[in-house]
């Protein structure tokens, strides 16, 4: 729980991108500019998927399928040809885009240039391949979970959850290779511009969607598992009334519904599901439901009702419910 995948491989994307840009490459081709080398995300096995809900594909397709979708959004809008061409075009990789956008996005002027915040995440994401990975798995857990997320380009360039997490994801490097100082300006700077706080202590797998993300507060000790999806104004965190470990962990493909209140040291189990408003003081077991205020089990503690499904790829919020006006 809470690793991110393990491997991936880039093949060239002209070769796997499934939308035709041949008109424009020349176009992209001579903007492209120098960014540090980052290394071939190459495995030697095939089994290596991931784990980003239902779609089964591998990352490899996730840059040439974001460029090929702004090609076609900056055809049919010319008036974002040059915030495109900053953000994507200029870029011949999934990281080299990503550390120019959250360098710019977290910013201060005049005192923190981006310049400088681009080389801090160029290199951590030199350092730590695990956090690329994870960015292309939240970037298909959007696509394939969240009905509103047409293109996986809208969530790489609007979706504040998706800038939250891959911020939170350096600042995570920083914090365990001992920059601390620095791990903690970039949580406040997040917090302040994404509306989402996210200690940098913290430990979150792969393929996560913060759907809307508003509000969401994730305490130091907290643990988040692989595929889990987790709605607005949502707070993994303590009790007020202790220390050490003391924060929620959820486990692989948990759904947190919005405005859950999830507070200790307690354990959502894989697969489960926390109905929308729910305050949870105790452990949830695999694949079952809790909802209310305090939480209890669909279908009660000694039967519940067990899912079929990890609860946070089907992104169901009311069946659980029996109550009718």
């Amino acid at each position: 729980m809470a690793t991110c995948v393990d491997c991936c491989c880039r093949t060239n994307s002209a070769s796997i991108n499934p939308l035709s840009f041949a008109h424009s490459q020349t176009r992209i081709n001579e903007n492209l500019i120098d960014w540090p080398v980052f290394p071939d995300l190459a495995c030697s096995s095939d089994d290596f998927r991931v784990p980003a809900g239902d779609s089964g594909e591998d990352a490899d397709d996730v840059w040439a399928q974001i460029r090929a979708e702004a090609l076609s959004d900056s055809d049919s809008e010319p008036i974002l040809y040059r915030y495109l061409s900053d953000l994507i075009f200029r870029h011949d990789s999934l990281e080299s885009a990503l550390a120019n956008l959250l360098a710019k996005k977290l910013c201060i002027p005049n005192l923190l240039s981006a310049s400088d915040l681009h080389d801090l995440f160029a290199q951590a994401l030199i350092d730590d391949q695990l956090i690329i990975r994870a960015a292309r798995a939240d970037l298909l857990a959007a696509r394939d979970r969240d009905p509103a997320c047409s293109k996986m380009v809208h969530c790489f360039l609007y979706y504040k959850g998706f800038h939250a997490c891959q911020a939170h994801r350096m600042a995570h490097r920083l914090w365990i290779t001992g920059r601390r100082a620095v791990a903690m300006m970039i949580q406040s700077r997040s917090s302040e511009i994404f509306a989402v706080d996210i200690h940098p202590a913290a430990r979150i797998g792969s393929g996560l969607l913060l759907d809307h993300a508003t509000g969401v507060v994730i305490g130091e000790t907290a643990v988040i598992g692989n595929d889990v999806s987790i709605l607005h104004n949502v707070t993994l965190g303590g009790t007020g009334k202790e220390t050490g470990d003391r924060h929620p962990k959820i486990e692989d493909g948990v759904l947190v519904g919005a405005g859950t209140q999830i507070l200790g040291n307690v354990r959502i189990g894989k697969g489960a599901k926390v109905g929308a408003g729910s305050v949870v003081l105790k452990d949830v077991p695999a694949w079952t439901t809790a909802v209310g205020n305090p939480a209890r089990l669909l279908g009660g503690k000694e039967n519940p009702v067990r899912l079929d499904r990890l609860a946070s790829l089907t992104m169901d919020h009311t069946s659980w419910s029996d109550y009718v006006i």
